[in-house]
């Protein structure tokens, strides 16, 4: 039996890749919880990331220097989401950048020799794994178009569409960092945004 407070994780594999209770019950037995402090790190740059995670609560972000030295925000994680440096953890590779933790976090994680051995020994994990890594890279792609092909504008309107409770949680200037703004721009940018909102 599945204890009940892996039901977060739970319905977020169930709906990433349908499987019966069974199979559910042999894949959650892996992931063991974890606690992350505010500005706590999961990774490290220079350092191998050591943890896939599900995050069950909390806020997190990855962050980087561009060759200025400016710090350079370059995801933002909120509840329900996998929380990882994808290449470091499968490569085995040190990280090139930072995931912290913004708020107290809760976490379910797996580690790399844990996740192989699911991997290898359950296809049906196996098959979540991929839909998992084809969902980033999606994402990855699409973030690196929207930074191409739209204005800031758009891309402020998107994230208060699709993730509204991360301008609770996140400090702005995260946030004009991570849709590529200065923290003036990001300023004027929600002014107008609420101005507009008024008016429809």
């Amino acid at each position: 039996m599945i204890p009940e407070e892996k039901n977060a994780i739970c319905e977020f594999i169930l709906k990433t890749y349908p499987m019966s209770q069974e199979q559910l019950a042999s894949v959650v037995q892996y992931f063991k919880p974890k606690a992350f402090h505010k500005n706590d790190f999961v990774v490290e740059e220079g350092k191998i990331c050591q943890f896939y995670c599900f995050m069950e609560e909390g806020f997190m972000r990855a962050y980087t220097y561009d060759h200025a030295g400016n710090e350079v925000t370059t995801a933002l994680y909120s509840p329900n989401q996998i929380v990882c440096d994808l290449s470091s953890f499968f490569k085995q590779t040190p990280s090139q950048e930072y995931i912290q933790s913004l708020t107290n976090s809760r976490v379910w994680y797996i580690t790399f020799d844990e996740l192989q051995h699911a991997f290898h020994a359950m296809p049906y994990f196996r098959e979540f794994g991929r839909l998992i890594l084809v969902n980033s890279y999606t994402q990855l792609k699409q973030r690196m178009l929207s930074m191409l092909q739209e204005t800031a504008e758009a891309r402020y309107a998107k994230l208060m569409e699709t993730n509204p409770v991360i301008f609770q949680k996140v400090p702005l200037k995260m946030i004009a960092s991570y849709i590529g703004v200065t923290d003036t721009s990001l300023s004027r940018i929600r002014k107008e945004y609420a101005k507009n909102r008024a008016k429809a």
